[in-house]
C-alpha cells in the first residue's frame, strides 16, 4: 500500500543512487549549527531518537547497535591483545561503549572535531555515553588528522576511523596520506578499521580504493565485513579492515566466542560470516 510523505516524515534523499529514505518523526527536539556542521535531533514513531548531521542521517536509538559493534569488535578480536586503542571522530561515543567493554583494553582516546555531537549525544542518547566517565576513557575535541601526526610512533595497537561519509571535516580521513599517518603510529601486528560505506552502492568506488589506499600505505592485508544497516543508504554498510604485519581474516574466534559482555549484532559466527564477502564483492576486490 502506498501512501504520499507528508511533513511528518524526515526523508534523505541520496541523489547520485536516485534512492531515499524516509522515517515518520512526532516533533524535532533539537537544531544547531556548529562551527563544523548542521546538526538536528527529531524524536521518531518507530526508531526512538533521530542524529541527523548537514541533512544525512547518522544515528538512531533502534539499530545504532549494528554500526558501533561492527566498528569495534571485529577489530579489536582480530588483534592478539589490544591495549591502546585511538578512535578518530565516534563523536556519539556509541563506538567508544563497546570497546570499553574490553576488559583488557588499558586506554581508549577518542577524537571529535566536533563537541556538540558528544554534548547532544549525552543528551539525547545517554545510553551510548554511559562509559565517558571510564577511567580508560580520554575524549578529545581537536583535529584527528592533526593529533595522528603528534603522535608518537608505533604507540597504538588499533586505530578505529568511525567517520561520516568523506565530504567536508571527513573528506581527508579516506586518502592514502591519512592511512601513512595512521601506519606510522601504529605497532606492529596493529590494526586499522574505517567506516566503508555501502556494498551495494560504493563498492567499485569507494571500497576498491579503501584497499588500494590502504595497501600503498603499507598496510599488508585488508578485509570489507558488510552488515545490515537500515538507515543507511541502501540499507546495507561495511567496515573496511588493514593490518600492519597480521592477517586481518583471522580472528581469536575461541576469545570472540567466549566473550564477557552482551552484544545484539556481533558474535564470533556474525564475525566469520562477514568475512565471507558476496560474488559481485569479490569480483571487484579479488
Amino acid at each position: 500500500m502506498s501512501e504520499q510523505l507528508d511533513n511528518n516524515w524526515f526523508t534523505e534523499v541520496f541523489t547520485s543512487c536516485g534512492s531515499g529514505f524516509s522515517l515518520k518523526v512526532k516533533a524535532k527536539l533539537h537544531e544547531e549549527q556548529s562551527p563544523y556542521q548542521k546538526l538536528e535531533i527529531y524524536d521518531t514513531e518507530t526508531y526512538g531518537n533521530l542524529m541527523v548531521i548537514d541533512g544525512c542521517v547518522m544515528l538512531t536509538d533502534r539499530d545504532n547497535f549494528l554500526y558501533h559493534e561492527m566498528m569495534s569488535h571485529p577489530a579489536l578480536f582480530s588483534h592478539p591483545d589490544p591495549k591502546r586503542v585511538v578512535i578518530i571522530g565516534g563523536g556519539d561515543c556509541g563506538t567508544l561503549r563497546e570497546v570499553l567493554k574490553h576488559p583488557g583494553v588499558e586506554k581508549v582516546t577518542q577524537i571529535d572535531i566536533d563537541k556538540l555531537v558528544t554534548d547532544l549525544s549525552e543528551k539525547y542518547f545517554p545510553q551510548l555515553c554511559d562509559s565517558n566517565d571510564d577511567p580508560r576513557a580520554e575524549l578529545l575535541f581537536e583535529d584527528g588528522v592533526k593529533w595522528v601526526d603528534e603522535c608518537p610512533e608505533e604507540s597504538v595497537d588499533v586505530i578505529i576511523v568511525d567517520s561520516t561519509d568523506p565530504v567536508g571535516p571527513a573528506e581527508g580521513l579516506f586518502k592514502v596520506d591519512f592511512f601513512k599517518r595512521c601506519f606510522r603510529i601504529l605497532k606492529q601486528g596493529g590494526i586499522m578499521v574505517q567506516q566503508s560505506e555501502s556494498p551495494l552502492y560504493h563498492t567499485d568506488s569507494i571500497i576498491k580504493d579503501l584497499h588500494v589506499d590502504m595497501q600503498a600505505a603499507g598496510f599488508s592485508t585488508t578485509a570489507t565485513l558488510p552488515f545490515p544497516q537500515p538507515v543507511y543508504p541502501s540499507g546495507w554498510w561495511s567496515c573496511t579492515m588493514a593490518g600492519k604485519g597480521t592477517d586481518v581474516k583471522a580472528f581469536r574466534e575461541t576469545d570472540s566466542a567466549g566473550k564477557a559482555f552482551d552484544t545484539d549484532y556481533y558474535t564470533a559466527d556474525m564475525h566469520r560470516g562477514a568475512l565471507t564477502l558476496p560474488p559481485f564483492m569479490k569480483k571487484v576486490l579479488g
